[in-house]
């Protein structure tokens, strides 16, 4: 499994007249948890695409418990429970600087071929850095 949280801080542009972030912000801290999670593991979206590997969105779910307010310190947490295949699946938890639970999301990323713009298996560089966070099969 692999399990990292980031930390950012709500800005002012990021809410709305309530005060409390805008709900369309949460997809752009969990694609930054995303790239940051990829980038601590050993590579990024940058050399994926150059490689010719795609990612996009294909579902997106979020729960919103609490709200998150403008100067929180907020932490998100990424999570990958499975070895990923064609898809991988992220799932986040938002907490504030008091531990409190704000929000929890799912989002599923799909591999797809640049060239072709079909779904892929990832490519033999990708699996192995993956590998090392999850229980192989050894008898497989």
């Amino acid at each position: 499994m692999i399990e990292k949280s980031i930390q950012i801080r709500v800005r002012y542009a990021e809410t709305d007249q309530m005060g409390y972030v805008y709900y369309g912000n949460y997809a752009t801290y969990f694609e930054v948890a995303r790239v940051e999670t990829f980038r601590e593991i050993g590579f990024s979206y940058k050399e994926m695409e150059a490689a010719g590997i795609m990612m996009p969105v294909l579902e997106y779910k979020t729960k919103f418990i609490k709200p998150a307010k403008y100067d929180d310190a907020l932490t998100i947490k990424v999570m990958v429970k499975n070895q990923p295949s064609v898809r991988i699946l992220f799932e986040y938890e938002v907490h504030n600087e008091h531990g409190e639970l704000l929000t929890v999301a799912e989002t599923t990323l799909v591999f797809i071929n640049a060239k072709t713009g079909r779904p892929m298996v990832p490519e033999a560089y990708f699996k192995s850095r993956m590998d090392r966070f999850f229980e192989i099969d050894k008898n497989n």
